[in-house]
């Protein structure tokens, strides 16, 4: 796998366990008292960004999925830069997706400053499908991408960068960074955060090769709130997992090749306490993907993972994997992209 995304995760997990963790519990309060508090700190977090424009941002959970657009040029933000309004050109097609030139230039900048109706944000396929009453909408959404660049090889290799923050109707509501790189065939890497302006971020890596990771974290300001970190050996098209963590606060539920049980730590103190998976078939090993955990405590009681945490997983879920997938890239700051740049492609050989 390629050497920056690996560097990244491994930063990134780093700051992941770097972070102070967040006071969840009085000194000497158990397992079961501190895992309460700290998944009441998660559903606090996941209610709040649930409830934000920039969830509906990441998730774009529309009716309307489009496939990947399989582009084969390169584009870097020198080639594309400037402030930009969305005034289709109905007397001009440009190449992308057969469509109009969407979007005019009406200012110089080093940046990719684009101004668009929220609509096309919230529902991509009015992006692509051009309506003349679309023109009366207010431009109240601004991308502003002070990095984009999309590298294609004719070995089908590429290197992927985007940066931004976003406004709607002038109030910022969080930022999105980007990295991606690797190749069509054999696997690639990935690694999106999004900062909200609430002070929470949210973060998803993936690396898919010979060797298999996947991992999320969910942070308020500089403390971990939870965070899942998977690994996996690929061998004749099957993977073992070979490490599992999952960090809810100060609680930690670590299993790993050559231990045979799962592991609990309470501030990094291991704990005398039965934890067991409950694993689909189906499933890749995430509590977002149909593993489940159950915990027994020292007074005889037992939890799932799942009721516990409660609805707000299926919340971290749509985030993580929107975020692995690059939506908003994909749908979105990709489109708007390569329909300038095609445009202006256009225009030159007039």
């Amino acid at each position: 796998m390629k050497r920056r995304i690996t560097v990244i995760a491994i930063l990134l997990s780093l700051l992941c366990w770097s972070c102070n963790r967040v006071d969840t519990s009085d000194s000497g309060a158990d397992l079961k008292v501190s895992l309460e508090k700290s998944v009441q700190n998660i559903k606090l977090a996941l209610d709040d960004i649930s409830l934000s424009q920039a969830y509906q941002l990441i998730v774009l959970s529309d009716d309307y999925e489009k496939s990947d657009e399989g582009y084969r040029d390169s584009i870097t933000l020198d080639l594309i830069g400037g402030i930009y309004e969305y005034m289709p050109d109905t007397l001009h097609y440009c190449r992308h997706q057969n469509n109009y030139r969407l979007f005019e230039r009406t200012g110089d900048s080093d940046s990719l400053i684009v101004m668009l109706p929220s609509k096309f944000v919230w529902h991509p396929v009015h992006l692509r499908t051009y309506q003349k009453c679309d023109t009366v909408l207010k431009n109240n959404f601004i991308m502003l991408a002070s990095e984009y660049h999309y590298y294609f090889t004719l070995w089908d290799k590429f290197d992927y960068g985007f940066n931004a923050s976003f406004l709607l109707d002038s109030v910022g509501i969080g930022s999105l960074a980007i990295t991606s790189e690797g190749d069509i065939h054999n696997g690639a890497g990935s690694l999106s955060e999004y900062t909200f302006p609430e002070g929470y971020a949210i973060s998803a890596f993936y690396q898919a090769g010979d060797t298999v990771i996947r991992e999320f974290a969910l942070r308020d300001e500089s403390d971990t709130l939870l965070s899942e970190s998977l690994l996996f050996i690929r061998s004749d098209d099957r993977c073992s997992e070979r490490e599992y963590t999952l960090s809810i606060g100060n609680v930690d539920i670590k299993r790993t090749t050559g231990i045979d049980s799962i592991q609990v730590f309470l501030d990094d103190v291991l704990q005398q306490h039965a934890a067991e998976f409950v694993d689909e078939n189906d499933g890749d090993g995430s509590i977002c993907h149909h593993r489940d955990i159950l915990l027994t405590f020292d007074d005889g009681t037992s939890v799932l993972l799942s009721e516990l945490i409660g609805p707000a997983l299926d919340q971290l879920r749509e985030l993580t994997d929107s975020l692995i997938n690059m939506t908003f890239a994909k749908r979105i700051a990709d489109y708007i992209a390569f329909n300038i740049y095609y445009s202006q492609q256009w225009y030159r050989k007039e």
